[in-house]
Formats: structure tokens, sequence, C-alpha cells
């Protein structure tokens, strides 16, 4: 189903599935920027729709091969589960000869740093690592995580590397409140870990977002290797130049 689409449904995923614990597994198409589709069908509102509901796993993957891994994952799991993709072309990763289902809210470390911790979900991830590869041209060392699962988070791997890098930036193709970065920030703050710890999101902002192709969308709205790139230089840059403020929970959002 539609991301958008399932929006109208909101009550039926709560009453008729979570609450009862089903093993239902929601597919996700048109997740995030659809591009020619309009306004009306962009999916840019599940991770906050879905992630809040007990019970509910809730991934998305960064390739066609993690996908059909997190296909399996979803119909082997003993309750709801619901798996996000974009409306996009395949990335062209070799296709799996056999499936395996992910261990539930396991992430993965794709590149170690130690300046910056690249964070990202889905459909960011491969620009992600485009934008790490940059910023090490420039001298910045950025470690890159794969979250795969927004809930349930993978706390083991993320709240250490946080703590130990300082510096964070979330990615998602979704809006920024309640999204993806929205759970990164609740979870420093259950932990009592924000203290200290520098975190900036990008994702869409507050409104809806237009008609147009996605690819020029996601430029719009920073979500391109080269729009991170720039906007963890300047997170770096501005945190250097007000080094005498202290960095308690200091948050920055995305702008166009």
């Amino acid at each position: 189903i539609y991301s958008t689409f399932l929006q109208r449904a909101y009550d039926q995923i709560i009453h008729d599935v979570c609450l009862q614990n089903l093993p239902v597994t929601f597919a996700l198409d048109r997740a995030g920027l659809v591009g020619a589709d309009g306004p009306t069908h962009h999916g840019t509102f599940d991770y906050a729709y879905l992630r809040h509901i007990p019970n509910m796993v809730l991934m998305a993957p960064k390739d066609e091969a993690e996908l059909q891994h997190m296909l399996k994952t979803a119909i082997q799991s003993d309750g709801p589960a619901a798996l996000r993709y974009p409306r996009a072309a395949a990335t062209g990763v070799p296709m799996p000869q056999e499936l395996t289902a992910l261990p539930i809210g396991k992430a993965e470390l794709l590149r170690e740093g130690r300046d910056v911790l690249l964070l990202a979900i889905g459909s960011m991830v491969y620009p992600a690592m485009e934008a790490a590869e940059t910023l090490s041209e420039n001298g910045v060392s950025a470690a890159v995580i794969n979250a795969r699962f927004v809930k349930p988070l993978d706390k083991d791997m993320i709240l250490p590397l946080i703590q130990d890098i300082g510096k964070v930036v979330t990615i998602e193709e979704h809006v920024l409140h309640g999204g993806f970065g929205s759970a990164i920030s609740e979870m420093l703050v259950e932990e009592n870990k924000i203290c200290s710890i520098q975190i900036g999101h990008m994702g869409i902002p507050d409104e809806f977002v237009k008609h147009g192709e996605r690819e020029r969308l996601l430029q719009m709205n920073g979500l391109t290797p080269d729009g991170i790139h720039k906007f963890t230089l300047k997170m770096l840059i501005t945190d250097e130049n007000t080094n005498s403020i202290p960095k308690i929970g200091r948050t920055i959002s995305a702008t166009r």
C-alpha cells in the first residue's frame, strides 16, 4: 500500500492489528518524496504515525537487497511489522541468493569515524556514505550507521558511538517532526545522555511538499550527498566558532 493511503487506515492499524498484536506485515510503497504524483502522494509521515503504536516494528532498507531481507524479517516476526521504501530506481546491488531474517532492532555500522556520526535510515544511507567520503577529503572523519530500524532503535550500537563522538547528524526522507531524528533525540533524553551532545536533524520541514521530480525535491531539502556534506561541515564549523557556549543538547534542523 502507498504510505500516504495507509494514513486512512490509522484506526484499523491500532485496533485491528497492534492492539491484538497480530502478525501483520505492512509494506509501504511510495515512502518519502514521490515526485510527479503530486503533494497528495508524498509518503512523508509514516515514521511519525507508526512508531508510537505499541507492538509495532518499523524498518526501512538501504537498498533492494536489504528490502528482501526485511520483508522476510517482517513476515517471520510474531507481531505487527512495517517496512517502507521509496518510489525510486533500485540501487543496483547484487541480489541475495538466500533471504535472511534480520535481528530485530539491530543497526549496521558501515564506516568508522571520530569527528561526527552520520546516522541515516532507508534511502538516505548511500547519500550519507557519499557525504562521508567527501568529508574525509576535507579532513573530517565521519562514521556512518545504517539504522535499519526506527523502532526499536539499536541502543547498544548507537548510544556508545554518539557518546564517544559527541556530534551526530540524523538523516531521513521524512518530516522532521516525529520522525527518525525525533526518535534519536527522545532516546538520548530517556537515557539521560543529551548533555554535551550536539545533534543536527536533516529531513523535510514542517510543510506540505509540492509537485516536482523526486531528485529535484531531494535537492531542495538538502537530502543529497552534497547537501549532507555541507550541512555537516556547517554544523562542525558553527560548533568551533561557539565553543564558549555549553553544548547542552543543542539541536539544529535542516533548512533550505
